[in-house]
């Protein structure tokens, strides 16, 4: 397999934390989108949301996921990637989409130790674990929609890795 792997999931779920140890078993290059972004435009996520709102960094991020597409390449995703039609139907054509599934307490619990804040604007203003829940009753049946695979992404992240090289049925590099 030569397509690339699109990491998709709530803010916290671990895309790129697993995205770029799953990049490393399987000699893959990895890109991440929001840090992409960063890097070429010289703005956070939270700059562009200030400049541009939401509408104008969902716009780049579409043209950010389409820009790092390429073989060989694990790419994780922001995690309202999903929310555009147009990057579901993307992604499942052109390569194979994980979903790391975690509970919204997970996911806050993740976020209250690495808030990340200029990466991780608040999408709602609320507490995390409200905002969190509320970001997943929205956007569940999206990423399930998304999602080649779903994968459970409570776990140790080497453990997570193994599940994703399983469920694509991959051997590791060596």
């Amino acid at each position: 397999m030569t397509q690339p792997i699109f990491m998709v999931g709530a803010r916290g779920a671990g895309k790129t934390t697993v995205g770029s140890e799953l990049a490393k078993a399987l000699g893959y290059k990895f890109v991440d989108t929001d840090l992409y972004l960063l890097r070429t435009s010289g703005l956070s996520v939270a700059d562009i949301v200030d400049r541009e709102g939401w509408e104008g960094f969902r716009r780049r991020e579409t043209e950010a996921l389409k820009a790092v597409c390429s073989p060989l390449t694990v790419v994780a995703t922001g995690g309202g990637a999903v929310l555009a039609q147009e990057n579901r139907d993307f992604m499942r054509e052109a390569g194979t989409v994980i979903y790391l599934r975690s509970p919204a307490s997970t996911l806050a619990n993740r976020l209250e130790d690495a808030p990340q804040e200029d990466q991780r604007p608040t999408l709602t203003g609320r507490p995390i674990t409200e905002e969190m829940m509320q970001v997943l009753n929205e956007r569940e049946a999206l990423y399930q929609e998304a999602a080649h695979h779903v994968v459970d992404g409570t776990q140790d992240p080497a453990l997570v890795v193994n599940s994703v090289m399983d469920a694509l049925a991959l051997p590791v590099a060596r």
